[in-house]
């Protein structure tokens, strides 16, 4: 009799923190710069997922984290990732960046070199999944809008978009190709070639229309 009611109170324990880990929310960090940063505010990509979550009436299995700071590249990542990510716990990690380790070249003349850049990414995604941590990674979108690779950036935006690629598929990562999802939709909707306004405030950071085009990406990669 007592090794029955024993065994029954296990098998209810067990139910219960079974119970428990299921009704717990699916974390999910986005780490990066600026962009991200801005993603919390209001209209911005991550308030837009969370408004798209709410409208499904799902937003109680997400719980949507932006770790986002204005001017970071990818070493400054890897720098406050156990602060800033591994201290949170989360079950799925975003990585978006690599703007300004681009951008920085012209504008500053700092930046981060190519080997460099995959060497530190590399590194991010080897600690988040030694930690069992998903990790989906997004291609930098644009520096510049137009359509003819006239702008300033498009050949190291592209390198170091492969680079991701590259990186993505040998760590078997799922990937946000926001790179080739904003060229493909500027050939479609800036006939003016026009180097900001389409997606972009500043040819760079994102417009309420670039917003929701980032949001929806997301959303189709992340909420199954």
């Amino acid at each position: 009799m007592k090794k029955t009611f024993k065994t029954f109170i296990i098998i209810l324990f067990s139910l219960s923190m079974f119970s428990l880990k299921q009704d717990k929310p699916t974390k999910i960090i986005f780490f990066g710069d600026s962009i991200t940063q801005a993603g919390v505010e209001p209209g911005g990509y991550i308030t837009k997922m969370k408004e798209m979550l709410a409208k499904q009436g799902i937003k109680d299995k997400y719980q949507l984290i932006g770790a986002g700071i204005g001017g970071n590249k990818v070493y400054d990542l890897f720098l406050r990732m156990e602060d800033d990510v591994l201290s949170q716990k989360p079950d799925v990690v975003v990585i978006y960046i690599g703007v300004n380790d681009v951008w920085h070249k012209a504008s500053h003349g700092t930046g981060t070199d190519a080997d460099k850049f995959g060497n530190f990414y590399t590194a991010i995604i080897k600690k988040l999944q030694s930690q069992g941590i998903k990790v989906i990674c997004c291609t930098p979108a644009a520096i510049g809008e137009r359509t003819d690779n006239s702008n300033q950036q498009d050949g190291d935006l592209n390198h170091y978009s492969n680079i991701i690629r590259t990186i993505s598929a040998k760590f078997d990562c799922p990937l946000i190709d926001l790179r080739k999802e904003f060229i493909s939709y500027n050939l479609k909707n800036n006939s003016s070639n026009k180097e900001s306004g389409v997606l972009t405030t500043d040819r760079v950071h994102l417009n309420d229309t670039g917003n929701q085009f980032v949001a929806d990406l997301m959303m189709k990669a992340l909420i199954k």
